[in-house]
């Protein structure tokens, strides 16, 4: 298989259809502006839960088709490393074995350290014939371009909980500025988050708390996320 011979075809959300692209030659910027290439709609009784995330990332809307889908996106969201999400980015079409295969990864991620390609499966079914073969073509394809390729199950449960629940304070509208840059501005290496709130009297404290939340969002603080977040854990500020 000539991996750099694959082709990809685009869906542009101005409805413009492109087709039969190089792999080889097709820029990222192109792929970047791509609208998904399927369109999902809700049953009664479907069997995958489907929906959009509002993406703090790209400034708007990105689907997903599951919530193994949606997990990906949060974390995506929650990366710092990451800049850009592209939900169902292209069809990508490759002559295996005399063969024509066809493949609709399920994001594109922009990071500093270039483009990944990301396909979402539980890991019980990596191991199925046509799943696994389907992977190893994609990843051939992807890599040989120089570009990551991923297949993504799920992170630890602690690490998922934490992150989706800091997710409800992405959105940085929702917070006063000032009560913001004065909580990036106060010494909070060290202590402890039930404690935080008390660092600035003033505010009421749930106010403060959420603040506080949206900081390890925005990763001006952290903290150890493999654990479950709680009073007791420890707050540090970012290097």
């Amino acid at each position: 298989m000539d991996s750099l011979a694959a082709t990809v075809s685009v869906r542009h959300a101005s409805g413009e259809l492109l087709e039969g692209l190089g792999w080889a030659a097709v820029s990222i910027d192109v792929l970047r502006t791509a609208a998904p290439w399927r369109t999902f709609r809700w049953h009664k009784g479907q069997r995958h839960y489907s929906g959009t995330y509002w993406s703090v990332t790209t400034g708007d809307h990105v689907i997903y088709e599951s919530r193994l889908e949606l997990a990906r996106l949060l974390c995506a969201d929650f990366d710092p490393l990451v800049h850009g999400i592209v939900a169902q980015p292209f069809l990508l079409k490759s002559v295996v074995e005399g063969k024509i295969c066809k493949h609709i990864p399920d994001y594109l991620l922009i990071t500093d350290h270039g483009p990944v390609v990301v396909d979402v499966k539980p890991r019980r079914r990596w191991s199925d014939p046509v799943v696994s073969s389907t992977f190893a073509w994609a990843r051939q394809v992807v890599e040989a371009r120089g570009w990551r390729y991923e297949v993504w199950d799920a992170p630890p449960q602690a690490e998922l909980v934490n992150v989706r629940f800091l997710a409800g304070c992405r959105r940085p509208w929702l917070f006063d500025p000032g009560l913001v840059e004065e909580l990036r501005r106060a010494d909070l290496d060290g202590v402890l988050l039930g404690q935080a709130a008390s660092r600035l009297p003033r505010p009421p404290e749930p106010l403060v708390r959420a603040a506080v939340h949206h900081l390890l969002w925005s990763h001006d603080l952290h903290a150890d996320l493999t654990e479950p977040l709680g009073p007791s854990t420890v707050l540090r500020r970012t290097p």
